[in-house]
């Protein structure tokens, strides 16, 4: 059923069976309204999810009290799907979600083609792993061969959790190439049998990209791979699970796209869907 629709039916339902006010009706009806716009509304394993995570990004400029009001709405809400329909709803982005005043701004998609039509093989690699796949640096170094597989490949993050992360083809031919070519024994990037350590990736990197006159660090290029694999239409769960993040609420802090122009892209990834923008 369209969220739309549900959300009918519960203003509905709390105007004749709970006996709310009309300005109450009308107070959540409006963020609701808000909520729609934004939220992610889809199956998975047989349960629904509601990701408001763009819609906390959204509101995340509004006092602390109209924070409280919308959400308020929006958890009454999701009570009256599981108690009054009897629907299994997962909300997710319930939690505090503390947004940077400031975040890394991402490397434009023509400078890092522009930087990997000039790279050597092992640079080319060293950039591609970071962008295609958003690894953290500490990541990429430990990875080892053998976490390679069939066009996969088995990264070991934050507190040793394990998470699989699909190689597009053009990088699994690099890989080969480049393992070919170099003939590593254990680690992906390794001198003497001994895997290049953060450090010593982050100091590479840093030299290719200044060679072009741009800044880069491998944390840059991780936000710039969730930030344009959201602005290309990838769902924010999606990027949240290929960068590791505990919570949906750590991939918010990569999603600022400067303008809400650009916020009603979160509503272009699967299922496809476009909202009309309104004013908060």
């Amino acid at each position: 059923m369209r969220l739309e629709t549900l959300i009918d039916d519960f203003l509905l339902y709390l105007e004749e069976i709970r006996g709310y006010s009309p300005m109450t009706v009308r107070t959540y009806e409006t963020a609701l309204t808000q909520m729609v716009q934004t939220a992610e509304w889809y199956e998975e394993e047989g349960e629904r999810i509601l990701d408001i995570t763009p819609f906390r990004f959204r509101i995340a400029s509004l006092s602390k009290k109209s924070i409280a009001t919308k959400l308020t709405a929006v958890r009454s809400f999701v009570d009256y799907l599981r108690k009054q329909r009897h629907i299994a709803v997962t909300l997710k982005a319930d939690d505090p979600v503390k947004v940077p005043k400031t975040l890394p701004k991402p490397i434009e998609e023509g400078h890092i083609k522009e930087v990997l039509a000039s790279a050597t093989l092992q640079e080319r690699l060293l950039i591609e792993m970071l962008y295609a796949m958003g690894l953290r640096i500490s990541e990429l170094s430990g990875l080892r061969l053998d976490a390679i597989k069939e066009g996969w490949a088995e990264v070991v993050g934050k507190g040793n959790k394990v998470r699989h992360i699909p190689i597009v083809p053009s990088l699994q031919r690099d890989i080969a190439r480049y393992i070919e070519s170099y003939r590593p024994k254990r680690y992906l990037f390794e001198e003497r049998g001994r895997a290049l350590s953060a450090s010593q990736l982050r100091y590479r990197l840093g030299k290719v990209f200044a060679a072009h006159g741009l800044k880069a660090t491998p944390h840059r290029l991780r936000h710039s791979f969730a930030t344009h694999l959201l602005q290309h239409g990838a769902r924010i769960a999606d990027v949240s699970e290929l960068l590791g993040h505990a919570t949906m609420a750590t991939t918010q802090i990569y999603t600022e796209l400067g303008a809400i122009k650009k916020l009603r892209e979160y509503r272009a990834a699967h299922p496809l869907a476009k909202s009309e923008e309104k004013s908060e």
